[in-house]
């Protein structure tokens, strides 16, 4: 990415209704967005770091449960890559100053209330329960972003699916080592996600969301969405008391 297309990105990033000192939680596609290889992660995150400023608070996903699984059941907060795209796991390694304590659904934060929104992860024993970032996130009046990636990468519906929860959300119980910030290691067991015949359509919030709670606009060569979180929990939930299967269909 050249120093057009990162002015531009800024531009387009503001246009849409990231502001200064905003709490803002992004799930990314580099492809999505047309970037080149070449430090195209690195000038992604540097804009939306530009745009929120010191008193922003930056958080992306550190999911790692294609990576931690029962056969290899040890997550080091350190060290355990994500894999979920090129842009979370440069933010992991080159400007997070804190991940939550997590095995498969972790998120990275840098910002003021990067401890506050990633510490305690670990007392929860399913993979967004009520003490994740992605619970926390719409109460300090978060907003999300889905940039290049469309709206279905959403994990924060998995959290208020679990207030819920439907008959599809959890599977089986796995114990997992973890490791924190100071080497020590615990063991605890955890339930993972089900969804065993059924597929996510996480997509169907925008249909449901209310005039200026959802926000569509350009970015790069993709599209961004930018969501009040606190809305979105909102109508998410009403949508699931009324019908469970709401946001999912089976395949």
């Amino acid at each position: 990415m050249d120093m057009k297309e990162s002015e531009r990105l800024v531009s387009e990033l503001k246009r849409i209704g990231i502001e200064e000192g905003d709490t803002v939680l992004v799930h990314s596609s580099f492809k999505g967005l047309g970037c080149r290889l070449e430090n195209g992660a690195h000038s992604v995150l540097d804009a939306l770091i530009r745009v929120l400023g010191v008193e922003g608070t930056l958080c992306l996903p550190g999911l790692s449960y294609a990576i931690v699984t029962a056969e290899s059941p040890v997550f080091d907060v350190k060290e355990t890559a994500c894999n979920v795209g090129l842009i979370p796991e440069t933010f992991r390694r080159e400007y997070a100053t804190h991940r939550s304590l997590h095995p498969t659904h972790s998120v990275c934060a840098c910002g003021p209330l990067a401890e506050e929104l990633t510490g305690g992860h670990e007392v929860d024993s399913t993979p967004c329960g009520v003490n994740s970032p992605f619970a926390k996130l719409p109460k300090v009046g978060a907003k999300l972003l889905m940039l290049g990636c469309g709206l279905r990468p959403n994990t924060s519906m998995h959290a208020i699916e679990e207030m819920a929860p439907p008959d599809y959300y959890f599977g089986s119980t796995c114990e997992y080592q973890l490791i924190d910030y100071k080497g020590e290691k615990s063991r605890k067991p955890y339930r993972v996600h089900g969804f065993e015949g059924f597929g996510q359509r996480y997509e169907r919030i925008e249909g449901a969301m209310p005039e200026g709670s959802l926000r569509v606009g350009p970015a790069l060569n993709g599209t961004a969405y930018l969501i009040d979180l606190a809305v979105m929990w909102r109508i998410a939930r009403e949508r699931l008391d009324e019908d469970p299967h709401a946001f999912v269909e089976r395949i």
